[in-house]
């Protein structure tokens, strides 16, 4: 039976080259296309597995309503599987995030409830859980912060597929910090087969940021699923820098995508210029540049 949840995974992994030119000769870079999955981001596998689980013990029933805290894409994956499977979503979400994400949330049938967008989605997780406190009986709050169903669709679905797309030649693994299940549960299966893979988490340069979705760890809620044990290296980057690549990965690979993705892609070209012939890089294209289109650094040259 295909129906859209079936949809989820499977994204293609992307050879770069052009973006990617200055990299020393035999060393591979590639990104895994998770913006074409059906609603847009790499947060369709956990929310569609936090779903799963939340039905499985019985917390989403008839009449439940989905409750969490967003910077816009989980909340996507959310209300668009909740449209499928007809559950009533809401979302508390940043008042500052795009109005493309706010515009989609709605036309899926989504309840915003914004919050204070100098808190980010630390404000947005404080709200969320106010609200479930207060009606237990009508929310299913699922916390993807905190929700080892969330790394766990990337341990399960992600990682492997990864390996077997690289036939197992995969080296390195770069991936940016929200949630930080991605980086935790693809990281964390690859180095089960490839106990010498290097992992690098990514993240913003300071505080005040525009790497939507992206947490600053030190100056911010820390996810209880995030174990900063799997990292190798960490490293940083700056808004700046992830715009341009999110440009030239328009102009020169034809893949429009959003600036975690331009940050994700900078930040492993970088590494790649420093590994050895025989390196195999992989990192992750997010989401889609159309959640961004009203953003003006798209005009820039």
């Amino acid at each position: 039976m295909y129906d859209l949840a079936s949809q989820i995974g499977g994204t293609p992994l992307l050879r770069l080259r052009r973006v990617a030119r200055g990299v020393p000769a035999g060393v591979e870079l590639y990104a895994k296309a998770e913006h074409l999955n059906p609603g847009g981001s790499v947060k369709d596998r956990p929310a569609l597995a936090m779903i799963l689980a939340g039905e499985r013990a019985g917390l989403l029933a008839p009449g439940n309503a989905l409750l969490d805290a967003t910077s816009g894409n989980t909340g996507i994956a959310y209300a668009m599987l909740g449209a499928a499977r007809g559950f009533a979503v809401t979302l508390c979400l940043p008042a500052n995030a795009s109005p493309e994400r706010r515009r989609i949330l709605r036309l899926h049938g989504a309840e915003i409830v914004e919050t204070d967008p100098m808190r980010g989605t630390d404000g947005a997780q404080e709200r969320a859980r106010e609200m479930a406190a207060a009606e237990p009986e009508k929310y299913f709050y699922p916390d993807q912060y905190n929700n080892d169903a969330n790394w766990r669709a990337h341990y399960e679905g992600t990682a492997p597929e990864i390996w077997r797309q690289t036939e197992g030649r995969v080296t390195h693994f770069l991936a940016g910090l929200g949630t930080s299940g991605t980086f935790v549960g693809t990281a964390r299966r690859l180095k089960e087969f490839a106990p010498r893979l290097r992992a690098v988490s990514m993240q913003p340069d300071s505080p005040l940021h525009g790497l939507e979705g992206m947490k600053h760890m030190r100056t911010a809620l820390v996810p209880g699923i995030y174990d900063p044990k799997v990292a190798d290296e960490n490293v940083e980057v700056a808004t700046d820098d992830a715009q341009e690549m999110a440009r030239r990965l328009a102009r020169e690979e034809g893949l429009f995508v959003g600036v975690s993705s331009g940050a994700n892609v900078f930040a492993a070209v970088r590494l790649a210029r420093t590994l050895p012939a025989g390196s195999v890089v992989v990192t992750v294209l997010c989401d889609g540049g159309g959640r961004y289109l009203s953003e003006h650094f798209w005009d820039e040259q």
